[in-house]
């Protein structure tokens, strides 16, 4: 490889240049973008109507790469952590293997001590570099809970969490495209037994599965060699949780994922990605009592009969009733999807920059934020790191940080040999 005249001060001037306007472009457009979407609901009264799902934990993203970009990766270059974006990408890996290490304090604006952690990495099967085998470890801790008995007195000291394990296959089916499978056992153990009133709940157990694609191609656009992907990842199928003893379930976070990325040289060792992803839980929302006509009987039999309906619908059966459940059509639907827009600036694959964009509509939890991230990637270690800023001072997500720090095993594998 040709030698590139390097200096740090030429780099961050560089970069700089390339970045901001690159924010901007970002920020204009979803400002935009998210404008148009609210703008044609201001007439409409009384639907904030959010989907609801247990072990929330599920859909909060790991890594501070993909939250630097606004919450993204069906589509991005693949690294240790795409068990939870697009598993399927770990067959398209460079690399032999790697392990990663994320650590997010949660809701640090509220509390200090709610935190997710999470452990993950792949490594490549068989002599055609065509398949790998993966598996993540996500631990979510609510911190300490204290209670009290009913008359003031001090009750019992809990430490709720959720965590997930979870083994993925994936492997080329062409030069071109990938597909990958995960299986995961999930844990939620948030009840509590109350001693004074007699009630004794156990955590919730379920399983769930994933299962994913991926397709990259390096079209020649002028007399650069480009590359285009696309993605898609449908996660989380699978039971219900509940813990009141099966009375009342809740349905996993099954979510589906598509999403598509471009990346192109500006220069020698220097690249630029832009990233798009869309993302819409496919769980049927609960009933609206203001869509029923409560005043009468037959109205309230009607919205308690949905209620019901909703209730006992299978997790199965919930993924394809998401798509035809809303009350307002088309346009709510539209609503339920999320969206994220993000670039990643990378200089020899070796320091990184990256800014994006989340858009959740108003009536469906209405989380708006920029993100911000940058990377610093040697032989065998990489470190990322990530900030989040939502849009409203108030919001709890505000000034999110991330931190990831990734083991390359080629690398380990080079300075091993180096040191015999």
């Amino acid at each position: 490889m040709a030698s590139y005249p390097f200096s740090l001060s030429a780099l961050f001037s560089y970069t700089a240049m390339t970045i901001k306007p690159i924010i901007r472009y970002i920020a204009i457009f979803t400002a935009l973008f998210a404008g148009f979407l609210s703008g044609s609901a201001q007439d409409i009264k009384n639907e904030f109507n959010p989907i609801t799902t247990g072990v929330t934990s599920l859909s909060i993203a790991p890594d501070a790469r993909g939250a630097s970009m606004g919450d993204l990766g069906a589509a991005t270059e693949p690294d240790a952590n795409s068990q939870f974006w697009n598993p399927s990408k770990y067959a398209f890996a460079y690399s032999a293997g790697a392990v990663s290490l994320s650590y997010t304090p949660w809701l640090r604006k509220l509390v200090n001590d709610i935190f997710l952690a999470n452990l993950s990495g792949y490594y490549k099967i068989g002599s055609g570099d065509n398949q790998a085998i993966s598996a993540s470890l996500r631990y979510f801790s609510l911190g300490e809970v204290n209670t009290s008995g009913p008359t003031g007195d001090a009750g019992q000291s809990l430490n709720p969490y959720e965590m997930s394990v979870d083994v993925g296959y994936s492997r080329k089916l062409s030069e071109k495209f990938s597909m990958g499978v995960v299986f995961r056992y999930i844990y939620s153990d948030l009840g509590f037994s109350d001693s004074y009133a007699g009630d004794q709940t156990t955590g919730a157990s379920a399983f769930s599965a994933d299962i994913s694609g991926y397709y990259t191609t390096y079209p020649i656009i002028g007399r650069n060699e480009c590359q285009f992907a696309w993605g898609w990842d449908i996660s989380n199928i699978g039971t219900k949780v509940s813990y009141d003893n099966g009375n009342y379930p809740a349905f996993l976070p099954t979510n589906l994922r598509l999403g598509a990325s471009f990346t192109f040289p500006l220069a020698d060792y220097h690249n630029l990605s832009i990233n798009l992803d869309a993302n819409k839980l496919l769980v049927p929302a609960r009933p609206r009592e203001s869509d029923y006509d409560t005043n009468t009987t037959e109205g309230q039999q009607e919205y308690l009969d949905a209620l019901e309906n909703w209730e006992n619908t299978s997790g199965i059966a919930g993924i394809f009733k998401s798509f035809t459940d809303a009350p307002g059509g088309f346009k709510e639907e539209m609503r339920e999807i999320t969206w994220s827009l993000g670039a990643e600036y990378s200089y020899n694959n070796q320091f990184f920059l990256r800014a994006g964009y989340f858009y959740e509509n108003e009536f469906k939890g209405n989380r708006q934020y920029f993100g911000l991230g940058a990377g610093f990637s040697l032989n065998v270690v990489r470190l990322d790191a990530s900030y989040m800023l939502a849009t409203a001072q108030t919001s709890p997500l505000d000034q999110t940080l991330r931190f990831t720090l990734t083991f390359d095993m080629d690398g380990l594998k080079d300075l091993m040999g180096k040191r015999r």
